[in-house]
């Protein structure tokens, strides 16, 4: 065997090795992706059926209040100049103060 030969065996056995190991790996992609979409059904389930219950009425308005805030875009900054170069931080004091900035001179 020359040397040119053990050289492509030995380049065969790592594509080998890494086509085994790219194979095993998506195996246990697989099964922990399964794990993980088990574990949020049964968190849901639990959370549905603690949303039955009396004393657990008010979850409801918090999980919807949730919701709104995560779906909301984040838009401008938290705080702006005014025209009367005071910072303002409250978001109806920065809308304000676009429309300030958005008015004709007068």
């Amino acid at each position: 065997m020359t040397q040119d030969e053990k050289d492509n065996d030995g380049m065969m056995d790592s594509v080998e090795c890494q086509k085994e190991a790219w194979m095993k790996y998506k195996k246990c992609r697989q099964s922990a992706k399964r794990v993980i979409s088990l574990a949020k059904e049964k968190k849901q389930k639990e959370c549905v059926s603690d949303l039955n219950d009396p004393e657990h009425q008010n979850e409801i308005f918090r999980m919807a209040k949730q919701m709104v805030k995560e779906r909301q875009d984040i838009t401008g900054s938290n705080c702006v100049k005014g025209v009367s170069c005071e910072v303002i931080v409250d978001e109806k004091g920065i809308k304000d103060s676009w429309k300030e900035y958005g008015k004709p001179d007068e």
